[in-house]
């Protein structure tokens, strides 16, 4: 059996072989061995065996650490995984299993009984709802990432998803309670980034596909190098005489990241809107790239922290300071071996059970050749040998025929479907082409904008300058009663860039179900104005609502609009603090067109190069420092004077379809 006391936490990423070697000693921990072993080529790099490269990594790793007699727990990256949440509804405690179950089928886009799934419940203490998060991945991708493990000789004990992982490592090192700050961990990888949020006792989780990946693509782009040697470039990039070329090649994807975090915590913000989110803590290599912090806290209105060492592990002897160099890379790692340990926050377990008892049968078998022969020594064979046929006769499968049954049945699947299919048409085709049956939809929406916000400010008089129209979200809505399917929602990709997760999407977003509503669009304009309350509802009723009802039906527009009202959104959901506005918005330094048409300025000068590195003033004066003195962006004018009293209105009208043809995603004629 292995220690209780002792387990190695181990990460199999794109970038290497990442590992940890704990102890503990009740509520202490010691490093005993760690490990960084990267690929020889990162897997993202085209034309790459991944599953070669991996299993070479393994294997130099089991040969030069000692695994045996500890817990090994190891995880499977958040791209390849699910995690989901749900408020339950108000049961009894004993039901609450029942209920998640429930929720697991409504929630994971897979059949259930193909995946390994394990659940976690959160409350927070100043609230009465309970929420869950179900934590999945499909039987087979388990398996596979198994099965390289099972050529090198180890069958793990734990798996979980690296996002979790690393919420454990944090939560556990920097000792969170509910009363502390709301926090954004953001582990930037090879082709994902994870994002967590941990916010009053409650949890979060969402993976996108932006990562390291994509700032050495923008390098291969602009520089037409080949990928490793653009890869190295993006290593040494601080140090490189073409330093300002190369932030200017990879400033597009500073914006993406940014943009893709600061939507998802509107997202959760969107969920909890007493959510109190107001630092970030960075890991993973990215992070090292200069001026990352700076920028995505200047674009993210939060404090931006690097995990640059752990608080409660301290390393001593000749490898700490190889151990501080690897820190941001080995927070995974770091909270497997947590979980390993029993001391983790979140408990989700997604090893199949089938490979545990197996498992477990294995590493018994000498512990039951011995008892047989002390039995048979003893003349007690009349009673053990019954014992051990039972025992025989209930062992599980091996998992080599369950691998292989699966394949067989995912073989006659295909073959059924390709048999029924045969001299009809593809009926993948038909959904591909309805994707081109809604397209004339946008440059109406677009134009309806355009008029919109030319005839509140042409009708604003003297409060043009105090009212910026900030931003604009488009959703389909399949019917009255379905949900809304966010236009500009990437969802979540595998490794190979397949869609697994988001929910269902139907190929033709706007065909409704038999006998549905009418299907439209939910149109929504959020409005920045320091006009006073009545004001700027008056400003609104005047303009935009007044448009909406003057322009309910017109000839040539596939659509009729219908005003539904507006809302006030909270502090959260506005960038106040931003003199500069809400970059890609609609008003003044925003979208397009729609400025006040003073441009941009440059930002006022901060000194020489190196100033706002660690080392003080002067400490990097002629190198190259942050990205934003190496290839500053233009800054536009101010909205609204600092300190200015700001109310946000998200304004909500629907364009509901009326030309359509039914069934075929073709615009009718």
């Amino acid at each position: 059996m292995p220690s209780s006391t002792v387990c190695w936490g181990i990460e199999l990423g794109f970038g290497g072989v990442k590992a940890v070697k704990l102890e503990r000693d009740g509520d202490n921990l010691q490093v005993l061995d760690f490990a960084v072993i990267p690929h020889k080529r990162v897997l993202s790099s085209p034309d790459i065996d991944q599953n070669e490269a991996m299993r070479v990594s393994l294997g130099t790793l089991v040969s030069q650490y000692d695994l045996t007699n500890a817990a090994i727990a190891v995880s499977v990256p958040g791209h390849a995984s699910f995690a989901r949440f749900a408020k339950l509804p108000p049961v009894e405690k004993k039901k609450i299993p029942d209920i998640v179950k429930f929720e697991a089928v409504q929630q994971v886009p897979f059949p259930i009984e193909e995946v390994e799934w394990d659940y976690q419940t959160f409350q927070s203490p100043d609230s009465p709802d309970i929420e869950v998060g179900i934590f999945a991945i499909t039987r087979d991708r388990v398996m596979e990432r198994l099965a390289l493990w099972e050529d090198v000789g180890v069958t793990p004990d734990y798996v979980t998803i690296s996002p979790v992982a690393a919420y454990n490592a944090i939560v556990w090192d920097q000792q969170f309670t509910e009363k502390t700050p709301g926090t954004v961990i953001v582990d930037v990888g090879t082709v994902s980034t994870d994002l967590v949020v941990a916010d009053a006792g409650r949890v979060w989780v969402a993976t996108f596909p932006i990562g390291g990946h994509q700032f050495t693509e923008a390098l291969v782009s602009s520089f037409k190098l080949s990928y490793q040697k653009a890869e190295k470039l993006k290593r040494e990039a601080q140090q490189s005489r073409h330093a300002r070329h190369v932030f200017q090649a990879m400033r597009p994807v500073f914006a993406d990241l940014a943009q893709e975090i600061q939507r998802r915590i509107g997202y959760y913000q969107g969920l909890h809107p007493d959510a109190n989110l107001t630092r970030m803590i960075g890991m993973g290599s990215t992070f090292q790239l200069p001026g990352l912090r700076r920028y995505l806290g200047q674009q993210l209105q939060l404090e931006v922290m690097r995990l640059d060492q752990f608080q409660r592990l301290p390393v001593e002897g000749p490898r700490a300071g190889e151990f501080h160099d690897a820190t941001l890379n080995l927070a995974t790692c770091y909270g497997l071996a947590i979980q390993g340990l029993d001391l983790q926050t979140i408990d989700a377990n997604l090893m199949p059970r089938t490979v545990l008892r197996e498992a477990m049968w294995k590493r018994k078998t000498k512990w039951f050749g011995a008892a047989a022969a002390a039995a048979l020594v003893a003349g007690a064979v009349s009673f053990w040998t019954p014992a051990l046929e039972r025992m025989r006769l209930n062992e599980p499968k091996p998992t080599e025929i369950e691998r292989v049954k699966s394949k067989m049945n995912k073989l006659k699947n295909d073959w059924r479907t390709i048999k029924d299919g045969f001299g009809t048409a593809d009926p993948r085709a038909n959904e591909a082409m309805k994707l081109f049956g809604s397209r004339d939809l946008v440059p109406h929406v677009i134009d309806d904008l355009g008029q919109m916000v030319d005839f509140a400010r042409s009708r604003a008089a003297g409060d043009v300058d105090a009212v910026v129209f900030r931003s604009f979200d488009v959703a389909y809505e399949p019917s009255r009663d379905g949900g809304a399917v966010d236009v500009f929602d990437p969802t979540e990709y595998d490794d190979r860039g397949e869609f697994i997760g988001g929910g269902s999407q139907p190929a033709d977003p706007l065909t409704p179900a038999s006998g549905g509503s009418p299907r439209r669009l939910r149109l929504q304009l959020e409005v920045d104005t320091t006009l006073a309350e009545g004001d700027a509802d008056r400003f609104i009723t005047d303009t935009l609502q007044a448009w909406v009802q003057q322009n309910r039906e017109r000839d040539g527009v596939p659509y009729t609009v219908r005003f539904s009202g507006w809302t006030t959104v909270g502090d959260e959901g506005n960038n106040n603090n931003n003199p500069f506005g809400a970059p890609g918005g609609l008003g003044p330094g925003g979208f397009p067109g729609l400025d006040r048409g003073d441009g941009p300025q440059r930002p006022p000068d901060r000194g020489p190069p190196g100033l706002d590195r660690p080392g003080g003033p002067g400490g990097g004066l002629g190198r190259p420092g942050s990205i934003e003195e190496i290839a500053p962006l233009p800054r536009p004018t101010p909205v609204f004077e600092p300190g200015a009293s700001v109310r946000t209105y998200r304004v909500t009208w629907f364009a509901e379809i009326t030309d359509q043809a039914p069934n075929t995603g073709e615009v009718a004629p």
